[in-house]
């Protein structure tokens, strides 16, 4: 997805990454030796069977576990910690219930030391993009799952990371919730081109979203499927929504499915695809 001119400082390298956990009575291979390459402003979606190594390989993107072996790189430098230039959006927000929505979101700035109007102007910017110019008064309680997400998304995009890391974000929402903060995510990634790693368990929102889907196997975690979605996207909502039903999408829905089913043992069984 490079073209000439992108900044290769945010391209993604992982090396022979292995991940293990050593319990009270065995070590447990969460990831086993892995390469892999995410190109700047790459949607990359990850889907598998639970257990597979998914959140355990962002977690090291994030910078919030370390390799057991091998190594993981952002353009030159190596990932030895969280970075506020990766930003990450968990499944269950993390908002701050004694703050506002707004000062939630221009939380990252104010521990940047940035000055108070600058900030409050940003949030107000952030809070307009996704849609909750109306909820900066309130507090997270206050706000829907999917409005709670929203507000989650902006605190990550005001802080202007090169590289969002998404976990599972809309796993807990309710179908049609889900499906219109797609829609939403994928026009904010159009318009700012960051380079996304989404984790999920919905092969259906993985395709839908992604520029490239990979998918892993059971433990130990391994990526058993790599390709670029390869059938051509809509550029807006019209056109988004009426992806699914095309030949393409189905075709490669049952490709990675059947993926899914292989890796665990069910060809032939009837599994959720959302």
């Amino acid at each position: 997805m490079t073209t000439e001119g992108t900044d290769l400082s945010t391209r993604v390298v992982l090396t022979e990454v292995r991940k293990e956990y050593v319990t009270s009575d065995e070590t447990v291979v969460a990831l086993s030796s892995t390469s892999l390459t995410f190109e700047p402003e790459e949607f990359v979606c990850v889907v598998g069977p639970s257990g597979c190594g998914k959140t355990t390989l962002l977690q090291m993107l994030a910078g919030f576990q370390t390799p057991t072996e091998g190594t993981i790189m952002v353009g030159n430098t190596h990932i030895k910690g969280p970075d506020p230039d990766r930003g990450v959006v968990f499944q269950h927000s993390n908002l701050y219930p004694w703050l506002s929505v707004r000062g939630n979101v221009e939380f990252g700035l104010k521990m940047r030391g940035v000055p108070r109007r600058e900030r409050a102007d940003e949030a107000e910017r952030m809070l307009e993009l996704v849609g909750l110019e109306q909820y900066g008064n309130r507090r997270p309680y206050e706000l829907s799952g999917g409005q709670q997400q929203r507000c989650q998304i902006a605190r990550v995009l005001i802080t202007d990371p090169r590289i969002i890391l998404m976990d599972e974000p809309f796993g807990a929402l309710d179908a049609m919730t889900r499906e219109r903060l797609q829609l939403e995510l994928l026009e904010l990634w159009r318009e700012r081109r960051k380079t996304v790693f989404f984790v999920t368990h919905s092969v259906e929102e993985a395709i839908f979203l992604g520029t490239r889907v990979i998918v892993m196997g059971a433990r130990p975690g391994r990526v058993i499927y790599d390709r670029k979605v390869w059938f051509k996207k809509g550029s807006h909502r019209s056109t988004d929504t009426e992806i699914r039903s095309t030949p393409e999408f189905v075709a490669m829905r049952d490709e990675v499915a059947a993926k899914i089913y292989e890796a665990q043992g069910l060809i032939g069984a009837t599994v959720a695809l959302h």
